[in-house]
């Protein structure tokens, strides 16, 4: 992991803190069910949101399923 993916996962990872839904935003993009299941969670409740977006971010990869044509497929990074 090169110095830049570091910092930007840094960056998203303090997004997520602040605002859950931006820092899935950032990872997965807009349109993703992650940033909506994000939206939702915050919505119920502040510390929700904040767990799954830190679980998001940094359990699910979403380029590799992006490659294998799967969208719905998750892709856990140890």
């Amino acid at each position: 992991m090169g110095l830049c993916s570091c910092c930007c996962r840094c960056l998203e990872i303090l997004c997520a803190i602040l605002l859950p839904p931006l820092g899935v935003c950032l990872r997965h993009g807009c349109c993703s069910m992650e940033f909506w299941i994000s939206v939702l969670l915050t919505i119920l409740g502040y510390l929700p949101g904040v767990l799954y977006a830190a679980y998001v971010i940094l359990s699910v990869d979403p380029d590799r399923a992006r490659r294998n044509g799967d969208p719905d497929d998750y892709i856990y990074v140890a």
